[in-house]
């Protein structure tokens, strides 16, 4: 059975949900190699339409030490996923076709994927607009593609990447 695609209003209770697992993550890790767990994606935006999935950032001071921690996070029903198709992450997904949770854990001086991912966050926190055009995005997708997340992913890519560069002159524009 593949995972149905569903996008929910916003749930104001997602940064709750968020800090409830944070605690229960930061207990299983090593916290010599534990920096910071942020709250990204979708939930982590007031008033953006979602897939219920809390997404979580792990910065980490070494990725390889992370994966001595699998059985610990296992622990916690994250299914270690390695890579998962992005050099240098470390992915953990919750609950397999009902996710709740999913971990991307990057090193620190990953700046590429730990900043594209917070500044995204970020953005759309502030520009009402785009927030607008992005829950007009994830919904169609949904719509399109309930069965596929590949394609789901796909419809909502280049959306995403021109997010990122609009954030990064916004950024530099306004600093």
């Amino acid at each position: 059975m593949a995972m149905k695609i569903n996008v929910v209003p916003y749930r104001p209770e997602c940064p709750t949900l968020f800090q409830g697992e944070k605690e229960k993550f930061s207990q299983v890790i090593n916290e010599d190699n534990l920096i910071n767990i942020l709250h990204i994606g979708s939930t982590s935006v007031p008033g953006l339409s979602a897939k219920p999935v809390i997404d979580m950032l792990v910065v980490v001071k070494d990725i390889n030490q992370l994966d001595q921690d699998n059985n610990q996070i296992a622990s916690l029903g994250y299914l270690p996923m390695g890579e998962f198709g992005i050099p240098g992450r470390r992915y953990f997904r919750k609950g397999e076709d009902n996710r709740t949770h999913q971990i991307h854990a990057f090193q620190y001086d990953n700046m590429y994927d730990i900043s594209r991912h917070v500044l995204v966050r970020d953005y759309l926190r502030c520009h009402e607009e785009a927030r607008k055009a992005y829950a007009k995005i994830i919904i169609e997708g949904a719509e399109k593609y309930p069965e596929s997340i590949d394609d789901y992913g796909d419809y909502k890519d280049a959306f995403v990447k021109q997010l990122e560069k609009d954030d990064l002159m916004w950024h530099w524009t306004n600093n």
